[in-house]
């Protein structure tokens, strides 16, 4: 699943992604910004999922959720 964040400020990323937390597929998210990365990875990590972030270019940062 990818959840593209771009372009949207805190909470707007994280209550985008919270819903898919309890499910175990791979998540995907994209975000654009410092803040939104680390509040989508706190929650995540929250809940039990290990994160990758990835460099897309752009200042566009692809977090990958796996359980």
């Amino acid at each position: 699943m990818l959840i593209d964040t771009r372009g949207l400020s805190c909470p707007q990323p994280v209550l985008m992604v919270y819903p898919h937390l309890s499910g175990s597929d791979p998540i995907d998210v994209l975000v654009d910004n410092a803040t939104s990365q680390e509040n989508v990875s706190r929650a995540a990590r929250r809940n039990g999922w290990n994160i990758e972030a990835k460099e897309e270019g752009d200042g566009i940062v692809r977090l990958e959720l796996r359980k």
